[in-house]
């Protein structure tokens, strides 16, 4: 692909996906201003909605590690969140603590007997129950050998039993339920917007080569003329997930939260328009509009791949809780 390749000669947004796989999208972003790619980068980290054990029952904990570090560290541990629409906020459901209609149940029973070496207990031990979809819930097990996250190490006589509670929520609330690992975008790679001021001791070409996204933009050298009302219209992201949502499909969801929040603030600001027209003018126009519910075949993701679950395993399937009763709960 060439520069001139990425322009269509309209001022639609586009997306041009150059890789696409179940952890990471890497995608040009073309058409937008600055401020709107801003937004999808901070709503994608920060408002789409995973599950994360939230509450912890530990009734037996005989193992070196204190009953706050394991649960802390069981929150860190991403759960596949795949129909996430299927499960409600806690706070929104009928029921008086937890249910299957808004959390996953993760229960762990063990206990070494063997004297000559240590129980390692991963997140493949978990069992799942009490949820509402058996694509949501499941630890996210990636590793070739089929064990999922380090949770601890018993020697003989030790054990632990504890049952963890996994809720819906968004990293606005706590970072355990933050759906990427890194959301980062580049533009105007080659400086011609004189943004930067780019240090160099001796050679600035040798010191700052082009980068692989600069070699698809002029240089400073074929710009012709400097524009002093240019602005940025072309942004090289990359999102890598952690493994509970697609990565193709979080960017998608992120680009839906963002509908709604505008959809909102439309209908706050035009409250006559809004009684005197159908409810439906002010439904945010979702990617979906026009395809499916993902945005394939719409402009929003017509370069996208729809990549099956992956991250399920069969060790797991059911939401937990986690840590309710210490300081790193999820009662923030």
């Amino acid at each position: 692909m060439d520069y001139m390749d990425m322009d269509t000669g309209d001022n639609e947004p586009a997306i041009n996906v150059r890789d696409s796989n179940d952890l990471n999208v890497n995608f040009i972003l073309r058409n937008v201003d600055l401020s709107l790619a801003n937004s999808l980068r901070r709503v994608v980290q920060s408002e789409v909605p995973t599950m994360a054990i939230d509450l912890v029952e530990i009734e037996s904990n005989t193992s070196v590690l204190p009953d706050e570090f394991i649960a802390h560290r069981l929150g860190l541990i991403p759960l596949t969140s795949g129909n996430i629409e299927k499960v409600q906020y806690s706070r929104d459901c009928d029921c008086d603590d937890y249910c299957e209609k808004c959390s996953v149940t993760l229960s762990l029973d063990a206990r070494c007997t063997d004297e000559r070496s240590n129980m390692h207990l991963y997140s493949r031990d978990f069992m799942v129950s009490n949820r509402a979809d058996l694509s949501v819930g499941n630890p996210v097990i990636r590793d070739p050998q089929g064990k999922g996250i380090l949770i601890a190490k018993l020697r003989k006589g030790q054990e632990i039993k504890m049952k963890c509670i996994a809720k819906k929520g968004i990293a606005k609330e706590h970072a355990k339920w933050m759906p990427t690992a890194a959301v980062g975008f580049e533009y105007d790679p080659n400086n011609l917007l004189r943004h930067l001021d780019l240090w160099y001791e001796e050679n600035a070409k040798e010191e700052w080569p082009v980068s692989e996204n600069g070699k698809l933009e002029p240089t400073q050298e074929e710009q012709e003329v400097f524009d002093f009302d240019a602005t940025p219209n072309r942004f090289y992201v990359n999102l890598e997930t952690v493994g509970g949502v697609e990565a193709d499909r979080c960017f998608q969801q992120g680009i839906t939260v963002l509908q709604n929040k505008l959809a909102d603030i439309i209908s706050a600001l035009s409250p006559e328009l809004a009684n005197n027209n159908p409810v439906d003018d002010y439904q945010p126009r979702s990617p979906g509009a026009g395809g499916d519910d993902y945005g394939n075949g719409t402009s929003y993701g017509g370069g996208f791949s729809t990549h099956g679950p992956g991250a399920q395993s069969s060790y797991g399937g059911q939401r937990t809780e986690y840590a309710g009763m210490t300081s790193y709960g999820g009662n923030y």
